[in-house]
Parts: C-alpha cells; structure tokens; sequence
C-alpha cells in the first residue's frame, strides 16, 4: 500500500469516519496537506502511528472510538448583517458560533447588511467589512429587487453564488420585494449562467385586512401567515419555470407541507427546482409554543406537529433536498420581549452553533443516521452553493474540513453556551444530545473543545468567489 506523506502531512485516523455514500461511520484514515489544506489520500482502514514515522506528534490526531470524525457542515441560508447592522450580528461573532457548531462554511444573504448585495459596488463594500474577521470560509449570494437585472451578470462574475428574491415583503426597506414583471427580466438575465435564483416563497393573498386578535399569542402570528402563502407563491413559481427550463430555482425555508404536492409535481415534471428546509421547522411545533415568546417568530411561520412530520418524510423520500439554519437575528428591542409582542416583533431565529446538535437530537427519535444527515446539511447545501468540488465531503482532493463529534453527549442550551452575539433563541433550557469536540478548516484548528472554545486561535476563513 504506498502512503504519500511528507513533514508536512497531518494524518487523522478512527474508528468511526463518515465517507463518502456511508450512512455510519467506518474505520478510515485521512491524509491532509498542511501546505494547501487539501484532503491528499483517504484510505478506508484505521491505520497505526508506526506507519507514519515521518509524521511530527503535533500533525498525528487520533479520534477517540466513541466520537466521530465528519465533514464540516455547510450552512447555505445565514445572515450575517455586515455592514449597517452589526449590531445584530457580524461576521467574528457569526462565523464563530458556526464554528462551534461544525459549520466550517457559511453562505452569507444579500440581507439585512446595508447596503444590500444587490450590486457589484455594494458586495465589495460586504466584502472588505468580512476580512480578516471570518473563522469560517464564507460565500455570498446576490439580492434580485425591483431594476437592478443590469447587475445580476456582472455579480456572477464577481463570484456570488446565486440570486435571493422576496415575493413578500422582506421587512427592510432597502431589500424590496418583486413582482412577476419584475422576474422576468432578472431571469432573462440569468437563464444561461447556470446560477439559481433562491425564492422566499410566500405571496401575501389575504383578500381583506385581517382582523388581528391578541399580538401576544402565537395562534394570531400563525393565522396571519396561513400556508396558503408559501402553497400559491410556490405554484406562481413552478409556472415561471415552463418559461426559464434551464434555471434553477430554489424555494428557501419551506416550511407548508401542503406546498409539497407542488414541488413533488413540479420535479416529476423536469423542473430544475431544489428545496430547503430549516432546524426550527423539523424541531419545533406550534403546539408547544407559549403565548408571549416572541423568540419563536420567524417568517414562514413554524406549523403544527403533523405538518413538522411532513417535512421529515419530504426529507426522507428525497422531495425537500437539504437542511439550513436561516439564522436571522437581531437586537433584543426588536424581538419585543418585554410585551410579548408577537406581531410586532422581528421574524427570525438564532441558531448557528446549534443545527447539528439539534437535528441529531430529532433524528435518533426517527432512526435517521448521521450519513444522511451530513447529507442534508453538508453534501447538498455544498451542491446548493456550487461548492460541491470542495466542501461537503471527506473524499481526496476536498478541504479538508473536518470535525470531531460526540453522538452521544448531552448539554443544555443555556446564553453562557451561545457564541451569536444576541443570545436570544427558542431553544435556551433544552436538552441537546451530541456535540462538538473540535472543528478543523483546511487542516487547521478553529474551535477547540466546549469549555476552551477559542482560546490561543486565530480566524483562518477566507472568501469564496474571489
């Protein structure tokens, strides 16, 4: 068996190494490239430190038999609001909460920074606030509003990685929503690029105002947003792609399993549609939500236990492709906390640091393995953000982002264990099982331990598309 090894080769070894097409893990050995941070050769048996006699102690990590060695997750749908709202969230504090999650690559919305990513001028602006700031590697995708359909070329050959657009209102001025006159010409633009143009899919067809009840109760913000938004915003979407066959289109946070007939029409019929869900909608019921919590608003709203049950079998049968956080945060004004204003709160949940632990805790109820699991939140989100020759994978010749698991951990989600910087989440006082021992991007250490987290590292990200 040769073995290609140098000084500066790193080597990990283990019992229990997720690869590529397993749903456990086996026994593997890795051999990664401190020079490029490259994944070198990956050989499928655990092979011992005598094989490698070249090899310094400190480039020699052997992952304990009860833990797991992963590919780094790949959060395809995060709002990391810099520039103009950093005071929500930034890219130190973001990119470290995903590291301590196993999130070694994050995809960076075109909203709420201000300005936008709606322009060439404006991603720069985005991307000279990001460096030297990122502990994770982290892409950008682009922002379709109403006239900008001049920019959208010129964006992908800056390097985003696809389009966003709202067919509600965003909730930001400066990010508007569009129209179908308004699609057209952005998907002209767009039809031959081979990019995706991504669809909050929600369209506001109430016929009259609604006659609010209590704001403070969840059952007023349920009703308000009823799944007949996402069910016609999805159809309107599916008719458009008769028109653009050879673009892509992606629905984000589905969260109406009614919607799933639609899409599972729509891909029998040829469609290049792909779909995602998120942690807060396979995790969390509208049953158990108290009144008055207003940490639990997001657009689209969370559903019932039976429609949450729905969405795991889309998963299950291959009709919702992949799993992201939409974390989307904000200062704790905004959240309303201290009335309980559901109505009048900001739409989004906090959850980088916490999807893996979360979707793992879901899933061994369900007998789902960490195969398909990586699959969801790693391998596809990868293919989602063309990354796929790079991420999502331990496989030669892929970064070698890597981390090492503990399926078997449990740990209650408390403020002093959140590393976004407004710690407001619904899911503080849970139990979670599994957790993160350390995450590893190209090779190099970025988050060490849950009690050491990042003490004597330095932010290793860089820019992806540049």
């Amino acid at each position: 068996m040769a073995i290609t090894v140098d000084a500066h080769t790193q080597v990990y070894t283990g019992n229990n190494v997720l690869l590529p097409g397993s749903q456990v893990p086996q026994p593997a050995t890795v051999l990664v490239s401190a020079k490029t941070g490259k994944i070198i050769e990956v050989h499928a048996e655990r092979l011992v430190r005598t094989n490698f006699p070249e090899i310094a102690d400190d480039h020699w990590l052997e992952v304990d038999d009860d833990k797991y060695l992963l590919p780094g997750l790949v959060d395809a749908h995060v709002h990391l609001n810099e520039p103009g709202r950093t005071d929500w969230e930034g890219f130190w504090t973001g990119t470290r909460a995903a590291a301590s999650g196993g999130v070694t690559t994050v995809v960076d919305m075109p909203l709420n920074s201000i300005p936008p990513t709606t322009s060439v001028d404006n991603l720069e602006v985005k991307r000279h606030a990001a460096r030297s700031q990122c502990w994770t590697d982290v892409a950008f995708w682009g922002g379709v509003i109403p006239g900008n359909q001049g920019e959208l070329i010129k964006l992908v050959d800056a390097g985003v990685k696809g389009f966003k657009c709202f067919m509600i209102e965003s909730g930001v001025e400066e990010f508007p929503c569009v129209s179908e006159s308004d699609l057209r010409p952005a998907m002209d633009a767009l039809k031959d690029t081979g990019s995706v143009l991504l669809f909050h899919a929600e369209v506001d067809n109430h016929s009259a105002p609604l006659n609010l009840e209590d704001p403070t109760r969840y059952s007023t913000f349920l009703n308000s947003r009823p799944e007949a938004f996402e069910v016609d915003a999805i159809s309107r979407i599916a008719d458009l792609q008769r028109e653009y066959p050879t673009l892509r289109c992606h629905i984000v946070h589905l969260s109406a399993a009614s919607a799933l007939p639609t899409i599972r029409g729509a891909k029998a019929a040829g469609h290049k549609l792909t779909v995602e869900t998120c942690f807060h909608y396979l995790c969390l019921a509208s049953g158990t939500i108290p009144d008055g919590r207003p940490e639990f608003k997001c657009c689209p709203p969370i559903r019932d236990n039976a429609n949450r049950e729905a969405l795991w079998a889309a998963l299950l049968d291959g009709t919702i492709d992949c799993v992201v956080s939409d974390h989307s945060p904000c200062v704790a004004e905004l959240k309303k906390l201290d009335d309980g204003d559901i109505m009048g709160a900001w739409g989004g949940i906090s959850t980088l640091g916490l999807g893996l632990s979360l979707l793992w805790t879901e899933a061994r109820k369900r007998n789902v393995p960490i195969g398909t699991i990586l699959q969801w939140t790693s391998q596809k989100t990868a293919s989602h953000a063309d990354l796929a020759d790079r991420k999502g994978k331990i496989a030669a010749g892929y970064d070698a982002d890597l981390i090492i698991w503990d399926p078997d951990a449990e740990y209650i989600v408390t403020k002093g264990s959140l590393r976004f910087k407004n710690k407001l989440t619904p899911y503080e006082g849970l139990v979670l099982s599994g957790r993160v021992d350390r995450t590893f991007l190209r090779g190099n250490l970025i988050y060490k331990g849950f009690f050491d987290k990042f003490e004597g590292l330095e932010p290793s990200g860089v820019l992806l598309g540049l």
